[in-house]
């Protein structure tokens, strides 16, 4: 295994991102909620750039206590969407949010002396 240099942590705000080249293809790395979470670039549809969509809260369907729809709001969960074909994938999991056998790869991320690091 190999630790590649992502950024200083100072450097990382919450919602940013960085992609990085490793041996093994790129991946991106994503700061959110004091937390940061690296997954290869490559969805699980078509291999498309997923690490480069774009960030959004996760929608919920509202339902009553009839059980009828009421609406939608946004969750405190973020997905990142591959720009490609619209496939969502949890933020901290990589698990895509249409069926759970579907996942991005995952690395586990370090910080250490004030920087992020992945591990690859």
């Amino acid at each position: 295994m190999a630790e590649i240099l992502v950024a200083k942590a100072a450097d990382l705000k919450d919602g940013d991102r960085r992609l990085v080249k490793t041996a093994r293809g790129e991946v991106g790395v994503f700061a959110h909620d004091g937390g940061y979470y690296a997954y290869a670039n490559h969805c699980a549809h078509t291999n498309g750039p997923v690490c480069e969509g774009i960030l959004i809260p996760r929608v919920l369907e509202v339902i009553n206590e009839e059980k009828h729809y009421v609406g939608q709001i946004f969750s405190d969960d973020m997905h990142i969407v591959c720009p490609w074909h619209g496939w969502e994938y949890d933020l901290k999991t990589g698990v895509f949010a249409g069926d759970s056998k579907y996942r991005l790869k995952k690395y586990e991320t370090v910080v250490r002396s004030g920087d992020v690091y992945v591990i690859v």
